[in-house]
């Protein structure tokens, strides 16, 4: 027997919400789900990733901190470099905190 089809107005009000915040919600999460499946992402989205402002991002870029690649005309983040970036900040934090002990 297939199942029958929820609303979204019946499934937003099962869980207290109006119908709009629900779909906003579904929407966050199918951007950021998208975001990480991308090898090579916009300032924008290294930016939300890491969870600074753009003008940051910009700044990390330009300090070489945080590498980018040129395709074409564009400018791109190599997803990884955020990993590498977001490591090196944790293990010079580690260093700084266990030489002010």
């Amino acid at each position: 027997m297939p199942e029958t089809p929820i609303s979204a107005a019946l499934l937003a009000d099962a869980l207290g919400r109006t119908e709009q915040q629900l779909l906003g919600l579904v929407q966050a999460n199918t951007s950021a789900a998208h975001d990480l499946t991308l090898v090579a992402l916009t300032v924008e989205e290294a930016a939300r990733r890491l969870g600074v402002g753009r003008t940051t991002m910009y700044a990390l870029l330009a300090s070489g901190e945080i590498p980018s690649i040129a395709i074409g005309r564009l400018r791109r983040i190599p997803a990884e470099a955020l990993s590498v970036y977001v490591a090196a900040r944790a293990q010079a934090t580690q260093s700084s905190v266990a030489l002010a002990a």
